[in-house]
């Protein structure tokens, strides 16, 4: 079972000549903004959004592979 739930998924194409996929999510009480490049899903940025401030965030690769093959699912 998921340890995380997607809120909100987009997928951006062409943004600055190329297309990525951003999601949204919440694990435990946190949530999370994870933007991947659409072609081979290689991580871009992981941000901790945390009262309004958003702060890098520190995400598994186990967690990180999850979510990949969510979006793989989607798209």
């Amino acid at each position: 079972m998921k340890s995380y739930e997607v809120t909100n998924m987009i997928i951006d194409d062409e943004s600055y000549g190329e297309e990525h996929v951003t999601v949204e999510l919440t694990l435990g009480q946190q949530n999370y903004i994870i933007t991947f490049q659409k072609s081979d899903l290689e991580l871009m940025n992981a941000w901790s959004v945390e009262d309004g401030t958003t702060l890098p965030a520190n995400l598994s690769e186990n967690l990180l592979n999850s979510i990949k093959e969510d979006i793989k699912k989607k798209i």
